[in-house]
């Protein structure tokens, strides 16, 4: 299968689609995966990523088709894949579906993981970094030992900017302005599927097999 997944930051595409992608034997391919792997294979196109994101700038949408298009078409691609984190606008879901029409290997599905500003905004700025050594932590699902302090290193433990209450709900609001039109835009051609992303890991999980017919246990 052939599938897009949606979803705000915090919203466990990350997870869902590792899990999915094993389910299926299809690779997940991230954003940062297919970046990645562009610049290790130091192709000319690897090489003007390289250059792009050196300079600290973002990589602009013609050149991030082409670096969809150089990992679609790997042999571990033709069978399917889960895309996390692409398409991002109505512009690459366009090239998007012109560059599977050229392959002959339409999208099967687009999942949408809808989860609540509130639970967003919980499960981000639990979120706790050691100021030393990076190992995560959070406050409700994974605390360490001691408040404050690394499990591993005893360093303190850090809040990042972008993980604090404010910061998350700017995030969001740029999401949703961002991604509406995508959602319309898969929703006009009836690829669209909605999944309660709030109701755990293995339930969501359960619930995005359903609305693609597959076998949750499989």
């Amino acid at each position: 299968m052939r599938i897009v997944l949606l979803g705000p930051p915090g919203a466990g595409k990350g997870t869902q689609a590792k899990m999915l992608a094993e389910k299926l034997n299809v690779p997940h391919i991230s954003t940062g995966e297919m970046l990645r792997d562009a610049v290790a294979a130091q192709s000319d196109l690897g090489k003007r990523v390289k250059e792009i994101m050196d300079r600290g700038e973002l990589v602009p949408d013609d050149v991030m088709v082409e670096v969809v298009k150089e990992r679609l078409s790997q042999p571990d691609a033709k069978d399917g894949f889960i895309l996390d984190g692409f398409p991002r606008t109505v512009a690459q879901a366009e090239a998007l579906e012109k560059m599977l029409a050229q392959m002959k290997r339409p999208l099967d599905a687009v999942v949408e993981l809808d989860v609540g500003e509130d639970e967003i905004i919980r499960r981000l700025s639990g979120r706790w970094v050691c100021s030393s050594c990076g190992a995560n932590f959070h406050t409700v699902t994974r605390p360490p030992i001691e408040a404050g302090k690394c499990d591993y290193c005893g360093s303190p433990l850090i809040q990042r900017d972008d993980d604090k209450p404010e910061a998350i709900s700017r995030r969001l609001q740029v999401y949703r302005a961002q991604t509406q039109p995508l959602i319309d835009y898969y929703r006009e051609r009836r690829l669209l599927r909605t999944v309660n992303g709030r109701q755990g890991v293995e339930k969501t999980l359960e619930a995005i097999s359903e609305v693609l017919g597959i076998d949750a246990r499989s």
